[in-house]
């Protein structure tokens, strides 16, 4: 298994290639969208995963269904993981709202990020299936925040406060909550 990279490593600064859909359905990419799911799941708060995150330079993220619906209680989708393939970003709303954000390639820092607080993306699924989606709160938070990966771009880049915790504070704001 694959382990998450960290933030000094070269790769997560690169722009992701595309993948040809063609090949979206091959043992290739399904070996790594498993990788993908597999690193985040090792991950106790890992809620998504870009393909760079583990070393691959394609426009892929994985994002744990189980997880979305503990971290969005209006969240109504299936446990499973939703797969990204070549994400656009087609409409972002002009309303933005200042969100905490942490990441796994980034650990433990965490920061303020201004985002949208709706986006419609569109990609294809594991399938290779065209999908278009809608998104408001954590949601739309997670779609810019991995498609951000897959450009080369942190959180840390366009957070406004920047703070470090231990994984000790982590769990004990997570008993909390």
């Amino acid at each position: 298994m694959k382990d998450i990279i960290q933030r000094d490593s070269p790769i997560l600064r690169q722009k992701a290639r595309t993948v040809p859909v063609s090949e979206i359905s091959s043992p290739k990419i399904q070996s790594i969208i498993s990788e993908m799911a597999k690193a985040m799941a090792k991950q106790k708060d890992g809620i998504a995963i870009a393909a760079p995150q583990i070393g691959v330079s394609l426009r892929i993220f994985v994002i744990s269904g189980s997880l979305l619906k503990q971290a969005d209680k209006t969240y109504k989708g299936e446990n499973t993981n939703l797969v990204f393939i070549n994400p656009e970003i087609l409409k972002l709303s002009k309303d933005r709202k200042e969100m905490e954000e942490g990441c796994l390639s980034v650990r433990w820092l965490y920061g303020k990020v201004k985002r949208s607080t709706r986006i419609m993306i569109s990609a294809y699924d594991e399938k290779g299936r065209k999908i278009e989606r809608g998104a408001s709160g954590i949601l739309a938070q997670i779609f810019q925040h991995e498609t951000d990966h897959l450009d080369g771009i942190l959180f840390t880049d366009k957070a406004d406060h920047v703070w470090e915790m231990s994984e000790e504070e982590i769990k004990k704001l997570q008993e909390k909550n």
